[in-house]
């Protein structure tokens, strides 16, 4: 499993974090499901607007195919008027999952 983590901050004299994430939950969430080797993902913030996004995905290249296709700079692009600064991105493989009903080592 690898993971693509989107570090953000969103500009919150322009909008909420309620109102991004309702944006992210209508339009990004559902595209990524049809992303082949989607398997899921994670956002978190803080109260001061910081947050990240970690995607989880079957293949490196699963993780990769959406920066080449053009599809990750769309989803980006929807969000720009909300952003203090770009985001930033990297990638990781998923070297350990320990969660309540879920522990496997990759």
């Amino acid at each position: 499993m690898f993971a693509r983590v989107t570090m953000f901050e969103i500009d919150m004299l322009r909008t909420s974090a309620e109102a991004a994430l309702e944006r992210f939950k209508q339009s990004v969430l559902p595209a990524a499901r049809k992303q082949p080797g989607y398997e899921g993902l994670y956002v978190f913030h803080t109260p001061g607007g910081k947050g990240c996004i970690v995607s989880l995905w079957a293949t490196k290249e699963a993780a990769a195919a959406g920066e080449a296709s053009g599809y990750y700079d769309q989803q980006l692009a929807q969000f720009v008027s909300f952003y203090k600064s770009p985001p930033g991105r990297e990638h990781y493989e998923v070297m350990l999952v320990d969660k309540v009903g879920v522990s496997e080592e990759q």
